[in-house]
């Protein structure tokens, strides 16, 4: 447990290398639970809310007709932007990377395709 437990947190710090990211978090997405962190885990949320504010949209996305699984929410503050990413996995409850960045040092566009590509990394 203690040698994927470091390549969990080695994963999650180079998360922090992309330009603007303060803080990431995998969480279940069904729990809440957090597995692991890096840089500031106040401003990527909580898990018991990233699991709540995931799975609310997922609903409400599929009572207006939308098809598929969530991939991915992006809300926008004037400081920050915070990212929910799910990550597929082969077994067990699905889970969540949540990721926040400063606004005014972050690219939001390429960020979200930046942390979307290297959210597997998290799991290797």
């Amino acid at each position: 447990m203690g040698e994927n437990a470091t390549a969990l947190q080695t994963s999650l710090d180079r998360l922090l290398e992309s330009p603007g990211v303060t803080g990431v978090a995998l969480i279940d997405a069904v729990t809440g639970l957090v597995y692991g962190a890096a840089g500031d885990i106040g401003e990527a949320g909580g898990g018991a809310e990233s699991s709540e504010l995931a799975a609310l949209i997922a609903q409400r996305l599929g009572e207006a007709g939308a098809e598929g699984d969530l991939e991915s929410v992006v809300l926008t503050s004037r400081r920050r932007h915070q990212m929910l990413f799910s990550v597929v996995r082969p077994a067990g409850d699905p889970l969540l990377l949540a990721a926040a960045l400063d606004r005014d040092r972050a690219n939001m566009a390429l960020a979200l395709r930046s942390l979307g590509d290297r959210v597997t990394e998290v799991l290797a």
